[in-house]
């Protein structure tokens, strides 16, 4: 089983969500890639992971380029807000969603309101990645 996972910056919710799915089975082949890949991870996107235990330190900022040559099962774009583009993916993919997350990021306000916005898209994530794991993986 290969998933891949499209945004745009390849920083944050991609990265969030390639480290969950990989977490629910290991022998799953998980990448993420971004149309603008920033080449940097966001660090509270991998402080909020890592304080749940899942380290995605190590993870690469990838352009979507890297993976057009490959086949993929599932191919899964998280971009959200309406003023966001979705990355499409040319390559070979058996199947395309879409599960949508606002960017946490771009919050802005106090440091305690932009790490409540970590946090919850970080869960809502969790959520929806698990679920989609239990319905068409596991």
């Amino acid at each position: 089983m290969k998933v891949l996972i499209l945004c745009t910056g390849n920083s944050c919710r991609s990265q969030m969500a390639h480290g969950f799915l990989q977490s629910f089975d290991p022998l799953i082949t998980v990448c993420s890639a971004g149309t603008e890949a920033s080449g940097k991870l966001n660090k509270k996107a991998v402080q909020v992971m890592s304080e749940i235990g899942i380290d995605i330190s190590q993870h690469t900022s990838d352009p979507v380029d890297k993976y057009l040559n490959d086949e993929w099962d599932y191919v899964i774009t998280v971009c959200g807000g309406a003023n966001e583009s979705c990355p499409a993916f040319i390559g070979k993919v058996k199947h395309r969603l879409h599960i949508g997350f606002d960017d946490p990021s771009h919050a802005l306000g106090t440091d305690e309101f932009i790490m409540s916005e970590f946090y919850r898209v970080r869960d809502e994530i969790k959520a929806r990645f698990h679920e989609f794991y239990l319905q068409n993986i596991k």
